[in-house]
């Protein structure tokens, strides 16, 4: 009979170890520290996996392409045309149904605040650099794919887009103030 062991120390690490061990074949992931939300300190953090296959943006931050500033700068911009945007919207079923066209929704306030924001971005990247971020940020395309709409395939065009790309997220950092001018900003913005 074999001798049982009483001074083992248990990791509670290990017990509630929550990580997927199988990622389906054609996914592209990127690990993340996020808070807890099951945490007692709300400082502690957690790895997760984030999904970057069609994410543009993710995918740069988790490759180390660009840095904290650009990346939240960019959320800032892609939450800023969310708000703003007015599509198709779901039929409310809790509104009281009345024959004929309905009426539109008012546009509130955090709406006109993301179009006054959008407008300002606007006229401080100019009009190639909104379209550029609009095309990578929005629509989620490469920077071939710009390419091709543009009708330049070379690989020269692709890097100008990328490092265009990179000084319209410096600029967006510094539009939303994840960034200042004096302090961490590149010499390429101060030119």
């Amino acid at each position: 009979m074999g001798r049982v062991r009483r001074n083992r120390s248990y990791k509670l690490a290990k017990l509630h170890d929550r990580r997927s061990r199988e990622l389906p074949f054609n996914a592209a992931v990127a690990e993340v520290e996020v808070d807890n939300p099951l945490a007692l300190d709300p400082d502690e953090k957690i790895l997760a996996m984030r999904s970057v296959r069609n994410d543009p943006l993710g995918r740069l931050h988790s490759h180390h392409q660009i840095d904290e500033a650009q990346y939240r700068g960019g959320r800032a911009y892609q939450n800023d045309w969310e708000r703003a945007e007015r599509g198709p919207q779901a039929v409310d079923t809790t509104r009281e149904y009345v024959d004929g066209a309905g009426t539109r929704e008012p546009v509130t306030e955090g709406q006109r605040q993301a179009v006054l924001r959008l407008n300002r971005v606007e006229r401080e990247l100019g009009t190639d650099g909104a379209a550029l971020v609009y095309d990578v940020l929005v629509l989620g395309l490469t920077m071939d794919q710009i390419g091709q709409r543009r009708a330049v395939r070379t690989q020269r065009w692709n890097d100008y887009f990328a490092r265009r790309f990179r000084e319209c997220l410096d600029r967006l950092a510094l539009i939303y103030g994840f960034a200042t001018e004096a302090g961490g900003q590149r010499a390429e913005l101060r030119r």
